[in-house]
């Protein structure tokens, strides 16, 4: 018994611990964000701002266009989270379920894709999207997302897919239910919590995504958010540090939010719903 709680109390230690790594960059951004000129400059930080201000935030918004640069990154990372699950959730359930050479052939694509540094495909991406006349546009940029993001979220699905059991498909036949309406009404509730979670990874890596979106987009008002933080730093790498962190708290708030409103669905049972009536 004592073994048992002893290691469960390091469990739970290990655990705390973890969440004070992932959180401390967080915490210490969102306190430089608050904190005015004078402390930011001091010899002996504190976690708590002495004499908290907005004024950072209305700096960051004064200097850089920062709502037309959130609007540019929402587009592109909703725009690649919705086009990348539409086209991978049907192949997936199809290299799921039928398992050929061609399937196989695709599984081996996903794995090597993801091996490929983006500089590597920098220059015949930028060729490709010139002669198609998508340089510097957001429809351009999320064509690149979703070509990016689409072989690890077919990879995601193809998981999900195998995880819902064939046997429910076979009951659906029997009670005389066609392909269509078996993959709609059974197949498809089922593979909701990882389609919602699919669609969570390829917004986040279009939200935050900064490489592409540096190369492809030249005017200020087609830039992302991304881009737009990094000119909070001066010619000669000094960073302007009160209205950067409040730009950047400000641009982690997305993905927190939409992990916070759609995580139950994430953490849900997959089988829920799949009791035959």
């Amino acid at each position: 018994m004592k073994s048992g709680r002893a290691a469960r109390a390091g469990q739970y230690l290990a655990l705390v611990a973890y969440l004070v790594f992932l959180a401390f960059p967080f915490l210490w951004l969102l306190s430089t964000a608050f904190k005015p000129a004078r402390e930011l400059g001091s010899l002996h930080p504190t976690w708590i701002p002495e004499d908290p201000t907005l004024a950072n935030f209305r700096q960051a918004f004064d200097e850089q266009p920062l709502l037309q640069a959130a609007l540019n990154s929402l587009l592109a990372a909703v725009g690649a989270a919705l086009v990348a699950v539409l086209i991978a959730t049907p192949m997936a359930y199809v290299m799921a379920r039928h398992r050929t050479t061609l399937s196989r052939l695709a599984s081996g694509w996903v794995v090597v894709s993801q091996a490929f540094p983006f500089v590597l495909v920098i220059i015949p991406l930028f060729l490709v999207l010139k002669n198609l006349r998508l340089i510097n546009s957001v429809p351009g940029l999320i064509m690149v997302y979703v070509v990016w993001a689409l072989p690890f979220a077919l990879w995601m699905l193809v998981g999900y897919v195998r995880a819902v059991p064939a046997e429910l498909e076979e009951a659906a036949a029997v009670d005389g239910a066609g392909r269509l309406r078996t993959l709609v009404s059974v197949t498809a509730p089922l593979l909701a919590p990882g389609i919602v979670a699919t669609a969570l990874f390829a917004f986040i890596t279009a939200w935050n995504e900064f490489f592409f979106a540096l190369v492809l987009l030249k005017t200020p008002e087609k830039q992302t958010l991304p881009v737009v933080l990094t000119h909070f730093i001066g010619a000669e790498g000094v960073a302007d540090l009160g209205p950067l962190a409040a730009a950047a708290f400000l641009a982690t708030l997305p993905s927190l939010v939409v992990f916070a409103v759609i995580q139950k669905r994430i953490t849900g049972g997959m089988l829920a719903g799949a009791v035959k009536n």
